[in-house]
């Protein structure tokens, strides 16, 4: 496949533009990528990192450093260096969550992966769980039987909200605020998942295509929500399974005042703006499943 073929790219650190890689040559032939933005999270990225490997040995990660002032980045630059499957992308500043998943995301489809997974570096993502969103996903390796239907859905999201999900170490105000946030941008936006604002999610190389991921503009929950609801729109199946979100132990919350009023605004714009589209046209039949464990 031409795409596996343009990952064949040299194993040693080298500047592109802006960014600089280290350690990607062994991508080729490896089908899933895990990405893990990170900004002064020494704390926890070895071990989040040691958790998918342990977790799913077949599967590479790729952690996205926004230059990090606790030295993130150095560390995980001598993970990659002890493992083939590790990737490390270097950005040259905190540009926000949207922004470096955004690079990762074009990183991987310029590498040749098939499927795409997001994971927070803090360990509320669960890497023992990505089985649950993978078994999920299309099978993107062809069926021997060429007239078979696909299985599998496009996106699949790691839900707290549907049954068998939940969340570990939350304030009521937590949960109230993504609940709240999840209903108010279902409602507004006409997306029918349960969890619209979570963010362990996988994509199959397709579907981030047919999303124009490069074109989210949003950070943080937005962005969040901004795919969901580009995949919804793009007619995407959509599948949700449920996972345990565990609050972080170790670092401070990215979480702020500002994300949340710039995922509330965007909404509400994009709600507004959006009506007349969802009245004049056919709904597109697009299932959101939801999957137990």
């Amino acid at each position: 496949m031409l795409g596996r073929a343009a990952c064949a790219l040299s194993q040693f650190s080298r500047p592109i533009g802006f960014l600089s890689f280290t350690n990607i040559g062994d991508a080729c032939g490896v089908s899933t990528l895990v990405i893990i933005p990170t900004y002064d999270e020494r704390e926890n990225v070895e071990s989040i990192v040691g958790r998918v490997r342990a977790a799913t040995p077949e599967v590479d990660v790729l952690v996205v450093d926004d230059n990090s002032p606790d030295g993130t980045g150095a560390l995980a630059d001598a993970l990659a260096a002890s493992d083939p499957r590790i990737h490390v992308m270097h950005r040259a500043g905190k540009e926000g969550l949207g922004a470096a998943y955004r690079d990762g995301m074009r990183w991987a489809l310029d590498a040749g992966y098939d499927r795409i997974v997001e994971m927070d570096a803090d360990g509320s993502h669960q890497p023992e769980q990505l089985h649950r969103l993978l078994e999920a996903l299309r099978d993107t390796t062809g069926s021997p039987n060429a007239s078979a239907p696909a299985r599998g859905a496009d996106v699949v999201l790691g839900s707290r909200w549907v049954p068998g999900g939940g969340v570990v170490n939350w304030p009521a105000r937590r949960r109230f605020l993504s609940r709240g946030g999840s209903a108010y941008s279902r409602i507004a936006l006409g997306v029918p998942a349960k969890d619209v604002t979570g963010g362990y999610r996988a994509f199959t190389a397709d579907a981030l295509r047919s999303i124009h991921f490069a074109d989210v503009e949003s950070q943080g929950y937005c962005f969040q929500i901004d795919m969901l609801r580009r995949a919804y729109r793009a007619g995407l199946s959509i599948a949700e399974v449920p996972i345990t979100f565990v609050e972080r132990e170790h670092g401070a919350s990215k979480m702020s005042g500002g994300i949340v009023r710039e995922a509330m605004w965007r909404v509400t714009v994009w709600g507004v703006t959006g009506l007349p589209q969802r009245f004049r046209r056919t709904p597109i039949p697009v299932p959101v499943k939801s999957h137990a464990g």
